[in-house]
């Protein structure tokens, strides 16, 4: 009864063809996207709680990787189609970019934290020349 349904609805090949993918790895591709999503709110949770502003770039820098996640899953979602070959090479720009942006979120959260330690140091008098 639901077989001539679902076969109407799509090719009988395609059915058996979407399970190229094993199961344990289609939980790989799907808990690494629902974990980078999870990583991107919980540093910008992080950059409220510190009010530090750099943190919320590394969440954004985090956008490209997450959208490099999602062209693979939907290639493999539907059977790596030559038509949808377009999304690999979206995969590999998001990729590039995404690590860039990752590189310079790294970078300026590094700098905002030496800036504020010598901001700090400043601030308050070195101890070893409080005797001197």
């Amino acid at each position: 009864m639901y077989i001539p349904l679902i076969s109407s609805l799509f090719k009988t090949s395609q059915l058996l063809s979407m399970h190229a993918l094993s199961i344990p790895t289609w939980i790989i591709h799907i808990s690494s996207v629902i974990e980078w999503i999870s990583a991107i709110w919980l540093i910008w949770i992080y950059g409220e709680t510190t009010k530090n502003r750099s943190w919320f770039a590394l969440s954004f820098a985090m956008l490209p990787a997450l959208i490099s996640a999602m062209c693979a899953c939907t290639w493999h979602f539907f059977d790596n189609t030559p038509a949808l070959e377009w999304l690999v090479t979206l995969q590999a720009a998001m990729t590039l970019i995404g690590n860039c942006t990752l590189l310079a979120a790294g970078w300026w959260i590094w700098r905002t934290s030496k800036l504020k330690l010598q901001a700090a140091s400043k601030v308050q008098p070195n101890s070893s020349k409080l005797g001197a």
